[in-house]
């Protein structure tokens, strides 16, 4: 009986003496897994902001470019433009 109690012994502490080493290693894998998960979840957050910071400067330039006063200034200024008088405006109706 004393030799099947000493072989369990054994067994269980040759199991201790390569699983604690491999299970360490894992532990240390997935620590370096998850700071590199850390980092890059950091990295796209900091994309994040900078993509809706962009977005919200070009909405605030779609506003300024497409006012109406402004459309009319370049109308005026730049194209010759000029409002039609209602005498000038013909309209056409189809029957």
């Amino acid at each position: 009986m004393k030799i099947k109690h000493d072989t369990k012994l054994r067994f269980v502490a040759y199991a201790a003496v390569v699983l604690i080493p491999l299970l360490l290693a894992l532990d240390a894998f997935q620590a370096h897994r998850y700071a590199k998960l850390k980092r890059d979840i950091a990295r796209l957050e900091a994309k994040q902001v900078e993509i809706v910071e962009q977005n919200r400067k070009l909405i605030s330039d779609i506003s300024l470019l497409s006012s109406s006063d402004r459309i009319e200034k370049i109308a005026e200024e730049e194209l010759g433009m000029h409002k039609a008088k209602s005498e000038d405006i013909v309209r056409v109706e189809i029957k």
